[in-house]
């Protein structure tokens, strides 16, 4: 009875995974990634050239809410992300790919429910304190834990190796595999381009902020560790930090682009 159940329950959630339309909404959230790091990318290169700005997640969500039919386009963004969530996190539970497929397919789930939290967060009017003293908050409750500081340093490895992998996968063009031309056609060089160049700069962003959590657990200083916003800002303080952070936001931009392509080229089965 009780495996019956099971069985039941699995079937149905493959129904829902397989739904037309789940995939045509999750291609949206694809679509939402590529809007985020749009804004993103304009936000970093003001940065490099002296502006202010917030040049992280929360910093172009809220350029986006502020921007003409913001509201709007927030809540398109949300639709998309838990669209994008449930497509993943199903696949990653009754998905018939390989185990390591699954588990990055969970992954993604947990990440892309994440940005829909976020962006649902903004989208009735919230907000956050930002990226750098959440980072900072975060590492200090993990400083207070027993073996915090190696907790930290594990925290450091993760970002870092996700970091190392989008390089990779830049280089490589290993992001192509998640890619299927319609019609038989070719993606086309302009998809390529922005691909690699886009998952390279995202690579070094988050490569800088594995190195800043590093360094707080080294130094026992959860001060040191940073997001995103505060890792492109040290970028800058770097010789020739202005050229270094305009090539990142131009890559981060870039990775938009290939994010809007994904939205149509994306392999769903």
């Amino acid at each position: 009875m009780g495996n019956d159940i099971v069985d039941e329950g699995s079937r149905r959630a493959r129904q829902v995974a397989d739904h037309p339309w789940l995939e045509k909404v999750a291609r949206v959230g694809f679509a939402a990634s590529g809007l985020i790091h749009l804004v993103l990318g304009w936000i970093a290169g003001r940065v490099a050239l002296g502006s202010g700005g917030e040049a992280d997640t929360s910093g172009a969500i809220t350029t986006v809410r502020e921007a003409p039919a913001g509201p709007l386009l927030l809540w398109i963004c949300v639709l998309g992300f838990v669209a994008l969530a449930l497509f993943q996190l199903l696949d990653g539970i009754f998905g018939d790919g390989e185990t390591g497929d699954r588990v990055k397919a969970a992954g993604k789930g947990v990440l892309y429910a994440a940005l829909g939290v976020i962006s649902v967060r903004f989208a009735v009017g919230g907000g956050s304190s930002g990226g750098q003293e959440s980072s900072t908050d975060i590492t200090q409750r993990l400083m207070e834990m027993p073996a915090g500081r190696l907790l930290v340093g594990a925290v450091a490895l993760g970002v870092i190796a996700v970091g190392g992998y989008h390089v990779y996968k830049g280089f490589t063009k290993k992001f192509l595999e998640d890619l299927s031309a319609t019609g038989g056609g070719s993606l086309g060089t302009g998809v390529t381009v922005a691909g690699m160049i886009g998952y390279v700069a995202k690579g070094v962003a988050l490569l800088v902020v594995g190195g800043l959590f590093g360094l707080a657990a080294w130094q026992a200083d959860p001060d040191e560790a940073q997001g995103m916003d505060g890792a492109l800002k040290t970028l800058a303080e770097q010789p020739f930090g202005t050229v270094l952070l305009l090539l990142v936001a131009v890559g981060l931009a870039l990775y938009g682009v290939y994010s809007f392509a994904r939205a149509r080229y994306a392999r769903m089965d």
